[in-house]
């Protein structure tokens, strides 16, 4: 990651590095697991995708870097901590039975493995672009399932659940809020096939998880953090078929979004 337009890919992850001060991120990205876990996986392909983030690794590359996850969620999760990030526990899966057994703790261990280079990669990647740039903007990008009662039940109201929900828990508001609000502002002015976008902030989630704070805790004076939760609106959530024109249109607006907010950005004292 020492010079420009580098990528380096280790078959897990992707980091695309460019010149800017914005970094997106898709965390919850991907879709695979370990061959040596899955005897012991109890939920199909189309179960666990359901509540993956199919897509976000597209609208991650309006970012000047960007980080893509292929590791599934349900393998290691890089949101949430560490004693968190490999759990077994229904109670924290929506209530999906994802194993069938608890795999040997040395597999986990190579799980975990994959967490913790994760955020020591990420703090050197961030303290190099603070050196760089003063200040940071970073894209947390997910998504979000509004039609959990069944393919065929009604969707949940839309008055609860804005087609792209902005988590603002996790950034100095006296000192980036025109920056969040730029690219608010920024989105909302970009419309998908003919459509208004609906955006607005800090509707469903009271924190933006693990990776956002554990950004916060550590970078908050010089890196702004906006989670962006995208209602899968854009596809249908229990096939998993997408809308492809949605999709260039959601990413042409977040582009042009991040071009906003990064001039906000540059107004910020450093």
């Amino acid at each position: 990651m020492s010079s420009d337009n580098a990528e380096s890919n280790d078959r897990r992850w992707l980091i695309h590095k460019g010149q800017g001060p914005v970094l997106a991120t898709a965390v919850h990205a991907g879709h695979e697991i370990r061959e040596d876990l899955h005897p012991y996986l109890a939920a199909d392909d189309d179960t666990r995708r359901r509540e993956e983030d199919p897509i976000t690794d597209i609208w991650a590359t309006a970012g000047d870097h960007f980080f893509t996850n292929y590791v599934s969620r349900f393998e290691v999760d890089l949101n949430r901590p560490r004693e968190k990030a490999c759990t077994f526990d229904p109670k924290d899966t929506w209530g999906l039975q994802i194993w069938r057994e608890r795999p040997p703790q040395i597999l986990i261990d190579k799980s975990l493995k994959q967490h913790e280079r994760f955020y020591q990669m990420m703090a050197l990647w961030i303290e190099e672009l603070i050196d760089l740039h003063g200040n940071v903007l970073v894209l947390d990008i997910h998504s979000y399932n509004h039609r959990r009662n069944g393919p065929d039940a009604p969707a949940s109201p839309a008055s609860e659940n804005p087609e792209i929900d902005l988590g603002l828990t996790t950034m100095q508001h006296e000192k980036f809020a025109g920056v969040a609000n730029a690219l608010a502002e920024g989105l909302k002015a970009t419309p998908y096939q003919g459509n208004k976008l609906d955006v607005r902030e800090n509707v469903r989630y009271p924190d933006g998880g693990n990776w956002p704070e554990w950004i916060f805790a550590n970078y908050s004076k010089n890196v702004c953090t906006i989670t962006l939760e995208y209602k899968k609106f854009y596809m249908d959530e229990w096939t998993a078929q997408s809308s492809l024109p949605i999709v260039e249109d959601l990413r042409a607006g977040l582009c042009k979004a991040v071009g906003a907010a990064k001039e906000a950005l540059s107004a910020c004292p450093k």
